[in-house]
């Protein structure tokens, strides 16, 4: 069992069939919020919803081919985050991920977004870390920002959001800009 921990509050672990419940309320609590910026609220409507999706997780994760994890944060399930993609042969991971409504402010994602960062690049490998969001959603682009990736450029239309197109911003931290920042 993958389990990472970040800090005293904060520890990654791989999703779990049992964390069904817990990671459906989670959803369910925040459905409002979340579905501004989340394509896929529409098709987790009960329990099982989500337990198929883990079941999802953990074939990608035994495949090698992505990697979704529970944030715990002071031993309780507070959102999901990981590689929602590993590209071995381009050594390039995309980081996603998504928090509570009740968490939000805490510096939560940013610890893990920097956590997953610096563990694709130190124990994984990967040359390149990706994080991409929504043009308009601040909070989410605010996270590379402050762990210093650099804003690449825009792809239009890059998701279909309900009813709408929304482009994304594109952000990638490479693995010496990354080890030449923790030397600092």
């Amino acid at each position: 069992m993958f389990i990472h921990k970040i800090d005293e509050q904060l520890s990654l672990k791989l999703t779990e069939e049992k964390d069904a419940e817990r990671l459906f309320e989670l959803t369910d609590n925040s459905r409002d919020y979340l579905r501004e910026w989340l394509p896929w609220l529409d098709s987790t409507k009960t329990v099982e919803d989500t337990r198929d999706f883990i079941k999802g997780t953990r074939q990608s994760y035994a495949e090698n081919k992505a990697m979704s994890t529970m944030i715990l944060y002071k031993g309780g399930i507070v959102g999901t985050a990981g590689y929602n993609t590993i590209d071995w042969t381009n050594k390039v991971v995309y980081i996603g991920y998504w928090l509570d409504k009740d968490y939000q402010g805490n510096g939560i994602m940013t610890r893990v977004a920097e956590a997953l960062t610096d563990y694709a690049i130190s124990e994984l490998r990967m040359n390149r870390v990706d994080i991409r969001a929504a043009e308009e959603n601040l909070k989410s682009r605010g996270i590379p920002e402050r762990l210093g990736f650099t804003m690449e450029g825009k792809i239009r239309q890059a998701e279909w959001l309900y009813d709408h197109y929304v482009d994304h911003a594109v952000y990638g931290m490479l693995a010496d800009d990354w080890n030449k920042r923790k030397v600092l």
